[in-house]
């Protein structure tokens, strides 16, 4: 198993040593470039499963360390990591193939293929980090790897802007996680993430270990574009799309596997708790508001996205881990895809019809009782309720909320009756198949990620804080559409289709000139 450990080097190498190869060879449909991007994607998709296989067999290891005092290079294979690197690898493999195609007869789809093996493959180095110098080294090469992709057409002026902003909140993010390394290091006196995980999770924690976890709080923030820090994130249209479906290959949802994997740290941290549940919901409200007053697909992908990593990060913060590892599995499997085929969403949104009629009160109370009914009963039944798990009730009404608005939205466009018997239905799967994920990924991760603890006074008013907000930004979303004409409906539409204006403070704050737009 320490000979798999170490073996597990060879994803990353080989994406990376492929890259750099493809990298250098330009002109249209270059052979040999599209053919190492296809097979060291294959074989990182191959050895991803083999580690899945492994741990499954063997349960988690830590590889010999390459360095000294508990500082250096060193793997770390469990079910946390090899979730993650199948997950990356699986997206990062279908991404290269479909950008065979997509790039087919850019002069430069050599380095397009290349670059995006050398992304993957610091990907996967972090992923499976099993030491503090790992960690670091490979969550600033995926940075900086993402950095050149995101200015792949330089002389784009939004190009540069997206990548600028980037820049910075990124670099601000090392400097926090090497300032949590270091707090960790002479806190624990080791490197060695399973030893310092362990110690928090088993002992008290030295007051640096609770600064270091303030520290990961604010880099996952950093990481995941919470708000107001989002603007790069909503401007990486001028990218290829395939850049904005590998961001989904564990790049922008990093901030979540930091906090998973220091789980331990972070519950001895109340304050970090707070913080991660304060930032992540409001960006998550946010960015859910934002979204549907975006006109064009892909930026309206990318609010999706601002949102889902916000509700990623109340999850962390309500002590969720592994609902919230769960939700990076799902979400990046699905906003990947979305991605790749935002033409045909457009396709089918001009299909729909242009006009729906406003679901009426009594139509919205028969929903609402009919979600609350069937979450309540579903949840029930695998035995989520306020005394067991209350951090999984309150996401649980936070679902029946999403289901309400897609049943009402449903139900306005036939028959109510049939209608409403349909989408019961189909509510109905959804919270089975939902309670059923959450059961799965507690049974797999509960070896390496913390069951929630007891939560204090100050955790459970923000769960009935964020029900209320979450609510109202729901009713929002309802009735929007068909008011979005009164005064003071358009004045708000209108600060929500511009991000609340977050991302002109951003451009001032950083030094960059707001893109001149015509009249």
């Amino acid at each position: 198993m320490t000979t798999l450990a170490l073996a597990a080097y060879l994803s990353p190498l080989i994406l990376i040593a492929a890259g750099i190869a493809a990298n250098r060879m330009t002109g249209p449909r270059p052979a040999m470039a599209l053919t190492l991007a296809h097979w060291a994607s294959s074989a990182a998709l191959a050895i991803a499963a083999f580690i899945v296989i492994a741990v499954a067999a063997h349960g988690p290891v830590t590889s010999p360390l390459i360095g000294a005092d508990g500082l250096g290079l060193q793997i770390r294979l469990d079910a946390l990591s090899a979730m993650m690197v199948a997950l990356t690898g699986f997206v990062g493999w279908i991404v290269i193939r479909f950008s065979a195609t997509y790039m087919d007869g850019d002069d430069r789809q050599g380095p397009f293929m290349g670059g995006l093996c050398i992304t993957l493959g610091a990907v996967t180095f972090l992923m499976l980090s099993g030491n503090l110098v790992q960690l670091v080294l490979g969550w600033t090469a995926t940075s900086l790897a993402l950095h050149q992709m995101l200015l792949f057409y330089r002389a784009r002026p939004g190009a540069r802007l997206a990548a600028r902003k980037k820049f910075i909140f990124a670099r601000v993010g090392d400097v926090s996680l090497i300032t949590a390394a270091l707090l960790m290091v002479g806190a624990f006196g080791t490197g060695e993430i399973a030893a310092i995980t362990s110690a928090a999770s088993t002992g008290p924690v030295p007051t640096g270990a609770l600064w270091a976890a303030g520290f990961l709080a604010l880099t996952a923030l950093l990481k995941s574009a919470a708000f107001p820090t989002q603007g790069w994130l909503t401007e990486v249209m001028e990218t290829p799309t395939p850049v904005s479906a590998l961001l989904h290959a564990g790049i922008v949802n990093a901030g979540g596997f930091l906090i998973i994997r220091f789980a331990d740290l972070i519950l001895a941290s109340a304050p970090s708790m707070y913080l991660l549940a304060l930032l992540g919901g409001a960006t998550a409200v946010i960015g859910s508001l934002v979204m549907i007053t975006q006109t064009s697909i892909k930026v309206s992908l990318a609010w999706s996205t601002v949102a889902q990593m916000g509700f990623m990060l109340l999850q962390c913060g309500l002590g969720a881990f592994t609902a919230a590892a769960l939700h990076i599995v799902a979400h990046s499997l699905y906003k990947a895809h979305a991605f790749l085929n935002a033409g045909s969403v457009a396709d089918q949104a001009r299909a729909m019809p242009k006009v729906k009629p406003a679901p009426t009160p009594a139509m919205a109370a028969t929903a609402l009782a009919l979600s609350i009914g069937l979450v309540a009963l579903t949840g029930w039944i695998f035995g989520v309720t306020l005394d067991t798990k209350p951090a999984l009730v309150t996401l649980g009404a936070i679902l029946v909320m999403g289901l309400t608005h897609l049943m009402l939205t449903a139900a306005a466009t036939g028959s109510t009756a049939t209608t409403l018997a349909k989408t019961a239905l189909g509510a109905a799967a959804v919270s089975v198949a939902y309670f059923t994920l959450q059961w799965t990924a507690e049974t797999l991760l509960v070896p390496t990620v913390p069951a929630p603890a007891t939560p204090d006074a100050i955790t459970a008013a923000l769960m009935v804080i964020f029900l209320v907000v979450f609510a109202l930004a729901a009713l929002i979303q309802i009735l929007a559409p068909a008011r979005r004409h009164l005064p003071g409906w358009r004045t708000a539409y209108v600060a929500l289709r511009n991000g609340l204006y977050a991302n002109a403070l951003n451009n001032r704050l950083v030094g960059v000139p707001a893109p001149k737009t015509s009249a």
